[in-house]
């Protein structure tokens, strides 16, 4: 009972005027924020959280304002997965497997529709979530430490040759080529300069926008060059720009078991949805059985992760309130907002604070609620992009991919190297290897060597350490099943 007085209390917060206002104006920024290729939701939070702060917004409006762009981001990176296959972010990457195919398939507005509904679905999820088990998840989050986050990305690992079916070589050798590419850069606990070939531009390593413009957006180009010239595999819109209730139907039950399993593990400190998608897209794909079309355009390849990813974004906020530990980069950077208002995240804050978390709790309703509002009227003005000629098509998408990577370091070393990784995607994709797997791998690969180092670091090198808690042998033992099973009932079927 005390919840729901203290969640009437947050709608009292959320429903004034100019919080309204603000979470409207965030989440339409948000949107467009993570529409942009390499962009994302950190930096949509980064650029408004100064600007938020200039204008002397109450600490609980600028919140509302940070959590708005940050769900318009997740809301927004579906749209250049589906139209152009280049994922917002990371957490769209899974997205392109089939919203790409169904836009090829003329199916781009239905799958943008769909998405939408699936992201408004799986955030209304978490946001209830948050309500019913915070605390208690929040608790339970704890019980993971460096040994168990390592085991839960081996498992993500493993889950990434369930992706590709009957490619699991291909898939490994991708997600080996990303691992690699994450070990380039400044060793944080040596010191030491990695795989940079003494170039002071490698010493931070490779930006995640350099790669992946590069990896999506100019093989991208490439092949659509390619299928210019010789007149095959041409975008075509069929105008049916919403789906229907038949197929509501056929993605609800992907949707809502999505939704869940992306806000679990959502609440896991730096899991995030790139992991929440990843797992979710496999469990949907395995539970469809042989005959499904997942990878061709199968639209509950597009419900799916789009539902974990959002779930998983709002998960993300239960250990930052609850803790005060940050569960994704955004959420750190918006506990360096609540810095800024003098307030510390954690337990003492429900209490300390009741309107600003519960007005913040009540603000995900409504921001989610102005997200569908936005995003499904929008759907025929995104579809009528797939109707852009190529010759207009090709150097829009080239310009704003340049735009993009030069932005980060204003050095042409970047757009070298963007061009580099964009042949060697076309390549790649040309011999049938997905970038998926490289992509996660590139992704993952550094938190997955840091969580190692800092399990070894425990015992002094004692391997024990990696299986010795319930939660890591449980993962460690799944891990082990998925890279069993799918090779035996592969086998099996074609003994039949």
């Amino acid at each position: 009972m005390d919840t729901l007085q203290y969640l009437a209390t947050g709608f009292g917060v959320a429903l004034t005027l100019n919080n309204l206002m603000v979470a409207a104006i965030g989440a339409l920024v948000g949107t467009i924020v993570g529409m942009l290729p390499g962009l994302g939701p950190i930096n949509g939070v980064a650029i408004l959280m100064p600007l938020a702060f200039a204008l002397k917004l109450p600490a609980e409006t600028a919140l509302i304002l940070l959590a708005a762009v940050y769900m318009g981001c997740e809301f927004g990176g579906r749209i250049s997965a589906i139209l152009i296959n280049v994922p917002g972010d990371a957490g769209a990457i899974m997205t392109t497997l089939d919203g790409y195919p169904m836009a090829k398939k003329g199916l781009g507005g239905v799958a943008l529709s769909i998405s939408a509904w699936s992201s408004f679905i799986g955030s209304f999820i978490a946001t209830c979530g948050i309500v019913l088990f915070a605390p208690l998840l929040a608790r339970w989050a704890l019980a993971f430490g460096p040994a168990e986050y390592f085991a839960l990305m081996v498992f993500a690992f493993a889950c990434i040759t369930g992706l590709m079916g009957d490619a699991p070589v291909k898939a490994a050798l991708a997600a080996i080529i990303g691992l690699s590419l994450a070990t380039v850069g400044l060793d944080s606990n040596s010191g030491v300069y990695r795989f940079t070939g003494g170039d002071v531009h490698l010493s931070d390593g490779i930006q995640f926008i350099v790669l992946v413009i590069g990896l999506f957006s100019i093989s991208e180009i490439l092949l659509m060059l390619e299928q210019h010239f010789l007149n095959t595999g041409l975008i075509k819109n069929t105008g049916r720009a919403m789906f229907n209730m038949k197929e509501v139907a056929y993605t609800w039950w992907s949707t809502i078991r999505s939704s869940v399993l992306g806000f679990v593990i959502g609440v896991l400190p730096g899991a995030g949805a790139t992991i929440a998608s990843a797992m979710t897209y496999t469990l949907e794909k395995r539970l469809a059985g042989p005959d499904a079309k997942f990878g061709e355009g199968d639209i509950r390849g597009v419900a799916a992760p789009e539902a974990a990813n959002n779930a998983s974004a709002a998960g993300s906020f239960v250990p930052m309130l609850t803790l005060g530990v940050p569960g994704s980069g955004t959420t750190a950077v918006m506990m360096g907002a609540l810095a800024l208002y003098n307030i510390t995240p954690g337990p003492a804050l429900f209490t300390q604070n009741p309107a600003l978390v519960w007005g913040l709790i009540a603000s995900f309703f409504v921001a989610n609620f102005i997200l569908l509002i936005i995003n499904i009227p929008l759907v025929g003005v995104f579809a009528r992009m797939l109707q852009t000629p190529n010759w207009l098509l090709v150097p829009a998408i080239l310009a704003v991919s340049t735009v993009g990577v030069y932005s980060v370091h204003a050095t042409t070393f970047d757009l070298v190297l963007m061009s580099v990784f964009g042949v060697l995607g076309y390549l790649l994709r040309k011999q049938g290897v997905p970038m998926a797997p490289l992509i996660l791998g590139f992704v993952l690969g550094d938190m997955m060597e840091q969580n190692l180092r800092r399990a070894l670091s425990i015992t002094n090198g004692e391997i024990g350490i990696l299986y010795e808690s319930t939660i890591s042998i449980g993962l460690w033992v799944l891990s082990a099943l998925m890279l069993i099973v799918p090779p035996l009932m592969r086998l099996r079927r074609r003994a039949r």
